[in-house]
Order: C-alpha cells, then structure tokens, then sequence
C-alpha cells in the first residue's frame, strides 16, 4: 500500500489537471518502495500468516524478526491455538512487538518439522507516519521534477571526460528516513 495518495501528490505539486495521474501513481508506487527499501520497514499494516521454527524460540519466549501490531491467532508446533491468556506480546504496553512470551502451564511444541504459527497484523503502524507520507510525497515529487531534466544532479569533469553521477535521495528525504532505518 502506498503511503501517500494521488490527490496528495497533485495537492503538492500544485497541479489540477489529470494529464500525469497514471505516472503520478507509478512514482508514489516508486516512493513507497524505496523507502521501505531503504529503511527496510514497512510503515502501513498488512494481515499476514508467519512460520517460526525451533530457532526462533528461546524458553518461553518467540522473537518474531518482524514487527507485530496484533495477533489474529497463535498456534504452537501441534497446531494447537494458544488463547490470549496463554501469552503476552513483548515489549508489555507497546505499540508495536518484536516478540511473544508464553505464560506458565504454555508451551510452544515445536521442532524442526512443526512450526510456531502467528497470524497477525504486521507492520510499523496501522497507518503510515505523518514523516513517512511526507518523505513519500517529497521523493514522488523530486522524481516527477526529473522526468524533464536535462543532466542529473552532479556533474564532474576528471581527466579527459565528464562524468555526470545522481545525486541520490533528498537530503532532506533522508534525514526523515533515517531515524526509522532499521540497523542490521
């Protein structure tokens, strides 16, 4: 899902006519994956269906690789449903969870041939950060501003020839993204 929309877009660049809004679209599209690209997460929920081998599970606790906003249903390795009150997703109060401890009398009963099941919502927020939908709209909008360019934004001249190199992502852009970059 694309953190920001069409309408915002047009909003931005000032522009009220239709003529762009496919390419428009095609450069959110753009936007939106180069920053979960770059921060490697993805900033908007999606429903989803993980699968968590023995690895994953140390005593009572499963660390889930991926942020978790809510659970739909956990199963341990026989297939069996852990109800709510069998676990508690960690960091307790937090907005989002990066794992799920089983309260005593639970088990996991897992191995190498039966996984942990999590069905969930997944993600960094239910919706995308004001930040993130404004880095989307800057990046979608510095690349429709590029489509007409003549040369990128650096040019330098070494020795005989000249060599003409993309500055790369917004500084601006940037600086946004990079408190959310995920280290690792």
């Amino acid at each position: 899902m694309a953190y920001a929309s069409l309408g915002e877009l047009k909003a931005y660049l000032g522009i009220t006519d239709t003529a762009d809004d496919e390419l428009l679209t095609q450069l959110i599209d753009m936007a939106t994956a180069v920053i979960e690209s770059y921060t490697r997460r993805v900033f908007v929920a999606y429903t989803k269906t993980r699968h968590y081998g023995p690895e994953s599970i140390n005593g009572p606790v499963l660390s889930l690789g991926e942020w978790l906003l809510s659970v739909t249903e956990l199963k341990d390795g026989q297939g069996n449903v852990i109800p709510s009150e069998g676990y508690e997703l960690l960091p307790k109060g937090g907005k989002r969870f990066w794992g799920i401890r089983l309260r005593p009398g639970w088990q996991w009963n897992c191995d190498r041939e039966h996984d942990v099941t999590v069905t969930g919502s997944w993600g960094w927020s239910e919706t995308p950060p004001p930040d993130i939908v404004l880095a989307t709209l800057r990046l979608a909008a510095y690349f429709y501003r590029q489509k007409d360019a003549q040369v990128f934004d650096v040019t330098a001249a070494p020795g005989l020839g000249t060599i003409t190199i993309p500055k790369g992502m917004p500084a601006d852009v940037k600086l946004i993204l990079d408190q959310y970059k995920e280290v690792g």
